[in-house]
């Protein structure tokens, strides 16, 4: 599978952003799909995991009630809702397919990132 994330660009604090992940396989609707990031000089970061049919939602605690994940399987498209945006969210945001959404691993698909910066 193919994924190539987009939508990410220089924001304010405060400001809201969203991101779509398109996928090339119309397998798309089989994977589990979720983001993370990477700040320079971090580590990455899970950030939100849905399930291929969107039944369930998990966030991590960083972004859990300012980010929303979804997803479109006829258009095979994934989502990232971001609001409220801080400083401390500016990354590089990858999307990612094909893990267990128990364990979040493994991450068998990785997209091309998109770069989300936050000014303060």
């Amino acid at each position: 599978v193919q994924l190539q994330a987009s939508g990410g660009g220089l924001v304010q604090a405060g400001d809201s952003l969203r991101l779509s992940c398109a996928a090339s396989e119309r397998t798309f609707g089989d994977y589990n799909m979720g983001w993370f990031r990477q700040a320079p000089g971090k580590e990455r970061e899970f950030l939100a995991a849905i399930t291929w049919n969107a039944d369930r939602t998990r966030y991590a605690d960083s972004v859990k009630g300012r980010f929303t994940i979804s997803r479109d399987n006829p258009k095979k498209t994934l989502f990232l809702q971001m609001n409220s945006l801080k400083a401390e969210d500016s990354a590089v945001y990858y999307c990612v397919a094909g893990f267990s959404f128990e364990t979040i691993s493994p991450l068998v698909y990785w997209g091309q990132g998109t770069l989300v910066t936050v000014s303060s």
